[in-house]
């Protein structure tokens, strides 16, 4: 393992090459949620090398990413000091300048900021949340599927698995089906979902901002006796007023945050009131770079933060995170990293505990098994 002195003050580190792949892995079966529905996922990778060390990080999002990265962020990276990860990503912020930051700039900027954390890790010959700082031993998880595409069988199944095998305390099904129009079926499957996990854990919901405000409102009355104590996106995040208002409105916490993009949008729902609990994609916001920005300020407004999906590019700066609640055990990504990565963690009555014997995020990518998913 490549070991750096860290007393000398004046190592140059630089960042040698920066190689990006598109892999698009289809679902196990068809997946949808209130507003959408897709039967794929696809993923841009990410590796960054400097001094016999390789990082890795990733995104989930268009193939165009990767397009991105090649032509706008690659030239950029390359050649700086792998230590100063601060400085390459205010030097990726302004690259995009012209193109826009939000949305696909900002994830391939996330794919590359979370690579350099990881080489960086490794250079020092550390765990990334020994680098980062850690503050929490293990990470407490939610099991987060429950597609609407699911019949009762999948769900109670589903459902069951993370609750009674796994041990995990806490579980999220998927509402609002088309856009809100199937309500019925909304509850139905709400009470399908407590049935198989029973009275003590924790059940969750998203409605993928599917309802409208005073929909969200009655629906969360309806499902009152069955103790839902999550509620996200009852509208659509863009609508701070309404979330507001719901959030006043309903005993669930009310909860959004995960297509945030850049600090200012964490800013303005914060200080909106809008939120119980600020959701923070590390593959969508900027990466670990902008993740830990963000957490500060939503400390400033008293608030928690929960990692979105990506569970495996979350757990070492979520264990560095002092005002985290959770992250998500999403299907679709957790089968993924499972199948691309040695070193995937398996959780433990609902927490994963990042290995600190390995250096980095702890994974090791099996390039020859996600060979056959390749795309670009």
């Amino acid at each position: 393992m490549f070991h750096i002195d860290l007393p000398n003050s004046d190592i140059e580190v630089p960042i040698e090459d920066l190689r990006w792949a598109v892999y698009r892995i289809p679902t196990d079966q068809p997946e949808a949620d209130g507003t959408f529905r897709w039967d794929a996922t696809t993923m841009v990778l990410v590796r960054v090398m400097a001094g016999g060390a390789v990082g890795t990080g990733w995104t989930y999002g268009a193939a165009a990413g990767g397009a991105l990265i090649g032509e706008l962020l690659a030239d950029v990276v390359k050649g700086r000091c792998a230590l100063d990860v601060t400085g390459v990503y205010e030097a990726m912020c302004r690259a995009v300048r012209n193109v826009g930051r939000p949305g696909v700039a900002a994830m391939a900027i996330s794919a590359i900021d979370t690579a350099l954390w990881d080489l960086k890790a490794r250079l020092i010959g550390v765990r990334l949340t020994r680098l980062l700082g850690a503050v929490h031993e293990q990470v407490p998880i939610y099991g987060s599927g429950g597609f609407t595409t699911y019949d009762e069988m999948r769900l109670r199944e589903q459902m069951s698995h993370w609750v009674h095998e796994l041990g995990v305390p806490r579980v999220k099904i998927k509402i609002g089906e088309s856009w809100g129009k199937a309500v019925e079926r909304d509850l139905t499957r709400m009470r399908q979902a407590r049935d198989a996990i029973g009275a003590d854990a924790e059940l969750y919901v998203d409605a993928n901002g599917g309802y409208t405000e005073k929909q969200a409102i009655r629906v969360a009355d309806a499902m009152a006796d069955l103790d839902v104590r999550w509620f996200e996106e009852p509208v659509s995040s863009d609508d701070l007023i309404g979330l507001r208002a719901v959030r006043d409105a309903v005993s669930p916490d009310v909860t959004a945050g995960e297509y945030g993009y850049d600090l200012p949008y964490f800013q303005r729902m914060c200080a909106a009131g809008a939120v119980d609990c600020l959701q923070v994609d590390v593959s969508r916001c900027g990466g670990i770079t902008e993740w830990l920005r963000v957490c500060a300020v939503a400390a400033a407004h008293g608030l928690q933060v929960s990692g979105h999906c990506a569970p495996h590019l979350h757990v070492d700066v979520a264990a560095a995170t002092v005002n985290l609640r959770h992250l998500e055990w999403f299907h679709d990504h957790v089968r993924i990293e499972s199948l691309f990565f040695d070193g995937a963690l398996v959780p433990d009555g609902g927490l994963l505990a990042p290995d600190l014997t390995v250096p980095g995020n702890g994974l090791e990518f099996r390039e020859a098994d996600a060979q056959r998913y390749r795309v670009a």
